[in-house]
């Protein structure tokens, strides 16, 4: 107890001081509800977690609950509140600061990552919480916390136009898509950080100079052997043949499309045989329970990325066009995300929350998938033509982390509406940002040069 609390209560009579005493109570007691809520829709999400998870989680009453809240949407709302705001008051006063004391632009950018990224990975459930369960939820949902997430989306595109005004930034790509490409390699950490590995400070300080400078040494990246990426067709899977592997594919994609949108635990058959327009003898016909769908729908989103990735880079022969050959295998890789594969984006989206015995039996093909990507880099890395002070595992994970996350904030659907990118020019900013960074590379050379003499 504070020293000045305690004054308080000494010069209040016992009525008050037993008043304040309750309160004290009631906030604690809210606090443990909103803590214990928080890890469960971190963990399970939310519409998989139950008020008896979250009065079991918290050691609260189910009935004391519901004194402090009136439904688990209240408790959703607090949650997803506490998540942006306590980050985003911590943000602005950073960005605040270094105006004021004309603090420098890299200096200031790798603290920001570092304060984003402690809060996501390490200080705030609420955060995590708040980044993995806010893209399944409907509009009605998220509208009451569309303003505190645009104000922060602000905080973050002030600072970064700021930067570019001072000539410290790109300026052939907009600052809300460059906003957009940062918060993405941040976010999808919650996906693969082990705090174990290593500090979030380690984790913040490779992120930000690869956000900063892309992985490619300091003269600009040849990009004009991007272009050959474009005529690149990837293997479809072949129609299925006969009526009871038609039926298969039907209920497997109705499945993938509602793991896609509600998540693994929140997935139920009944569901799937609503989206599949079956009944349940059909399905069960085919599958002995949900988890063999699931099973199935997981393990063709990862073949069908590697088959696609490794089919699209093997085009290439040695002596190799190494910038060429990683925009290629970025192009396709978003090619199955949002075009090709449903069951790829439904991967995606729904591995983070699936319980371990699920997780292992699909570790296997998605360290294939990682190893063909380390291949990739590191014989790049290795002819020159990507900064040899880059760590492969590392710069492979905020890339695919950066790809993974476009799919909860890119609609290549309104590619037709002015001012939004078709997925082939999305596909080449991106590109663009990994190469080559986010700052204008003749500022960060010179900036290099000062630091060295």
């Amino acid at each position: 107890m504070t020293a000045k609390r305690l004054q308080r209560l000494v010069r209040k009579p016992d009525a008050i001081r037993k008043a304040d005493d309750e309160l004290s109570k009631a906030e604690r007691t809210r606090e443990c509800v909103l803590s214990a809520a928080g890890r469960l829709f971190r963990q399970e999400g939310f519409y998989a977690t139950t008020m008896r998870d979250i009065a079991q989680e918290s050691g609260v009453e189910a009935g004391s609950i519901y004194y402090h809240f009136q439904s688990k949407d209240q408790i959703l709302n607090e949650v997803l509140d506490l998540g942006v705001r306590q980050l985003y008051e911590k943000v602005r006063e950073i960005t605040r600061s270094a105006r004021r004391n004309s603090e420098d632009f890299r200096k200031t950018f790798a603290l920001l990552i570092e304060t984003h990224l402690t809060y996501l990975l390490t200080d705030s459930d609420f955060t995590s919480a708040n980044i993995r369960n806010y893209p399944m939820l409907s509009d009605k949902a998220r509208a009451p916390h569309r303003e505190l997430r645009a104000a922060y989306a602000e905080a973050w595109s002030s600072f970064l136009e700021g930067a570019r005004r001072a000539g410290r930034l790109r300026s052939d790509v907009s600052v809300s898509a460059i906003r957009q490409f940062i918060l993405s390699a941040m976010n999808w950490t919650v996906e693969w950080y082990d705090v174990g590995r290593y500090p979030v400070h380690t984790l913040a300080e490779r992120m930000s100079k690869l956000l900063l400078d892309g992985m490619c040494v300091r003269h600009r990246a040849d990009t004009e052997g991007q272009k050959s990426s474009r005529s690149f067709m990837f293997a479809r899977a072949p129609e299925p043949v006969g009526k009871a592997a038609h039926t298969r594919a039907k209920i497997l994609s109705a499945a993938a499309r509602t793991l896609r949108d509600n998540g693994y635990k929140a997935t139920t058959l009944r569901q799937i045989m609503a989206e599949a327009d079956m009944k349940a003898g059909s399905v069960y016909y085919h599958f002995k329970s949900k988890e063999a769908i699931v099973d199935e729908v997981l393990d063709a989103g990862l073949r069908d990325l590697l088959s696609g990735v490794g089919a699209a880079v093997e085009e290439y022969r040695e002596p190799y066009d190494h910038h060429a050959r990683i925009a290629t295998a970025i192009r396709t890789h978003l090619n199955f995300l949002f075009k090709a594969s449903e069951f790829t984006s439904a991967n995606i989206r729904s591995y983070g929350m699936l319980p371990n015995h699920l997780k292992e039996r699909h570790r296997k093909i998605r360290h294939l998938y990682g190893r063909l990507w380390d291949r990739i880099l590191r014989e790049a890395q290795e002819d020159g033509a990507i900064r040899s002070d880059i760590k492969i595992v590392p710069l492979r994970q905020v890339m695919l982390g950066a790809l993974n996350w476009t799919v909860e904030w890119f609609d290549p659907n309104k590619a037709e509406k002015q001012g939004y990118l078709s997925l082939p020019d999305f596909s080449d900013m991106l590109i663009k940002l990994l190469l080559e960074g986010i700052c204008d590379r003749e500022s960060a050379a010179y900036a290099e040069q000062i630091a060295v003499e």
